[in-house]
């Protein structure tokens, strides 16, 4: 394969971004399909920015926002990444990518995803089973096999527990206790303590659950319902790592680019 070839995308969160920017610095041409309202939280690191703001950077690569699949080539063109709002990615099938990845994060079974979708289909964490919906999988659990690729069997279910960062998991994230309008009253990158008021859904207050960073917020004005991801903290206290791409997402781009080579 050659590495100017087309790779597409589902998902432009922090996660999906932080693969697109890696195979973008490859040399790959790379497109990414988005929600007509992104839900992801870590939105300073996430080319999703795009579908609000009309475009989006992350470090050194910029993401702009196309109405029209025919669109994509002109952004590339001008060495950035189009993104398209394609809540079921039918459109970016119609460019016949060579690679597809399904980076979504949602943790359960992809019936929207096939083999035949691409040369090369790769499936980020639970619900994907090469040789069933994905030919390969990708690790995304915290731990020893993070970025490692799977050709065959299934990366690890989920926990339903965020990985560790200093010692935290389930307080690092905060998930809508009840359905309503969402307000943030802290911006990413301040800091926070441990019971400080910093967001509200309708009259319902959000607390801080430990003393950290705000790395990421759902967008304002949304309309969440229980349960949902809508704030996270990083109990490191480094302001910077809310302007640059995770650890995490570095792996992921990182089993995804061996993927592809070693397909091809």
């Amino acid at each position: 394969m050659k590495r100017e070839q087309l790779v597409a995308i589902k998902g432009a969160g922090d996660l999906a971004s932080g693969i697109a920017l890696r195979l973008w610095r490859s040399g790959y041409r790379v497109i990414l399909s988005e929600l007509p309202v992104p839900l992801c939280i870590r939105r300073t690191v996430a080319f999703a920015d795009a579908v609000i703001d009309g475009s989006a950077k992350v470090e050194d690569a910029e993401s702009v926002l196309i109405s029209d699949i025919s669109k994509a080539a002109a952004v590339w063109e001008d060495r950035k990444l189009p993104v398209i709002v394609d809540e079921n990615a039918e459109k970016i099938l119609t460019l016949a990518p060579d690679v597809l990845i399904d980076a979504r994060i949602i943790k359960t079974w992809r019936e929207d995803t096939h083999l035949r979708d691409a040369a090369l289909v790769i499936g980020m964490g639970p619900g994907f089973t090469a040789g069933s919906n994905a030919h390969c999988v990708i690790e995304t659990n915290r731990g020893h096999n993070m970025g490692r690729v799977f050709w065959k069997g299934s990366a690890e279910p989920d926990t339903g527990v965020p990985g560790t960062i200093k010692g935290e998991g389930i307080k690092r994230v905060i998930k809508a206790p009840c359905p309503g309008v969402f307000k943030p009253l802290v911006e990413i990158g301040d800091s926070v303590k441990t019971g400080e008021v910093i967001a509200k859904i309708g009259a319902t207050n959000i607390e801080a659950t430990l003393d950290g960073i705000v790395r990421g917020i759902i967008y304002p004005g949304i309309n969440v319902w229980d349960g949902l991801k809508i704030m996270d903290i990083d109990p490191r206290g480094k302001r910077e790592h809310c302007f640059t791409v995770s650890d995490k997402a570095t792996a992921l781009g990182g089993g995804v680019l061996e993927a592809i080579l070693t397909r091809f």
